[in-house]
């Protein structure tokens, strides 16, 4: 199965592609209207806009730096998951989507880092816990976001994973609890972005890694803007040996000729090497 992520509703109907994921809200807080044709796809704790509009709600570490685009590790601002206001607007974002088609991506899940969050509310949450662990709270807070987003989608939940399959490493990071969360999500994506592929044994690696990791059906999604096709024919070769489905992200004239060429060579008995020829 093969897939697309776009910014553009009409690129989701193009033949080529099995499944399209439109983007109704994206990292920097750029909002669309849902569509009928495609999974709707909603960031949730990454938001330029929100934190530029209220930095309060940006999660802090124990020194009180702000999870934003000023750090030189984090592409974008990140929202804290215990903001039950900002929370309640994603639900009404996906109610929305829902009425427009029942499956439904969640992005940007989770903490930003293992040191966060350190803001008063979280502080407060975690004293008035039952949990004497703060990873044990901060598990349960994205836990309990997810579940709350997964009862309001009467389709097939998809949510996307960090692309790091080494044990506990999600856990610590960004709070995800693999086993809990996975009672609520039917399809995961893992991005595995690189601007070149030019060598793909990191690829199988970490989707290796994955397959183990997980009991839950997952995807890979790569980059597939100015790649050259056929590298990006190559990542294809290695990612549907473990995805369940191969989605290409933000550059679908490009995704398309890939799959038309790698069709084609198909039929010619053309081959592009093993998976695993360049480990």
């Amino acid at each position: 199965m093969y897939g697309v992520v776009t910014r553009n509703a009409e690129e989701v109907r193009w033949p080529e592609f099995d499944r399209g994921f439109y983007e109704v809200k994206d990292v920097t807080g750029r909002s669309a209207d849902p569509i009928e044709d495609g999974v709707n796809m909603v960031s949730c704790f990454g938001d330029n806009a929100a934190a530029d509009a209220d930095p309060s709600l940006v999660p802090v570490d124990d020194m009180g730096r702000p999870a934003d685009r000023e750090r030189e590790y984090f592409d974008w601002a990140y929202i804290c998951p215990s903001r039950e206001d900002y929370r309640e607007g994603l639900f009404e974002i996906i109610d929305d989507c829902v009425e427009a088609n029942p499956d439904v991506r969640l992005d940007d899940i989770g903490f930003p880092r293992a040191e966060y969050c350190r803001c008063g509310i979280c502080e407060q949450r975690f004293a008035e816990s039952e949990y004497d662990d703060r990873d044990q709270w901060r598990a349960s807070v994205i836990t309990e976001f997810v579940a709350e987003a997964a009862d309001r989608i009467p389709g097939d939940v998809y949510m996307t994973l960090y692309p790091d399959p080494y044990p506990g490493h999600l856990y610590e990071r960004a709070g995800i609890d693999l086993e809990a969360i996975e009672e609520y999500v039917d399809e995961f994506v893992v991005p595995l972005y690189d601007t070149a592929y030019e060598t793909t044994y990191w690829l199988e690696t970490i989707a290796k890694g994955f397959e183990s990791a997980l009991e839950t059906p997952f995807n890979i999604e790569l980059y597939a803007v100015n790649v050259d096709v056929d590298n990006l024919i190559h990542a294809l070769e290695v990612a549907e040996e473990y995805g369940n489905g191969v989605f290409f992200g933000y550059e679908a004239s490009n995704a398309r000729a890939a799959l038309r060429r790698r069709r084609a060579d198909e039929r010619e008995g053309v081959t592009h090497g093993e998976p695993s020829s360049e480990s």
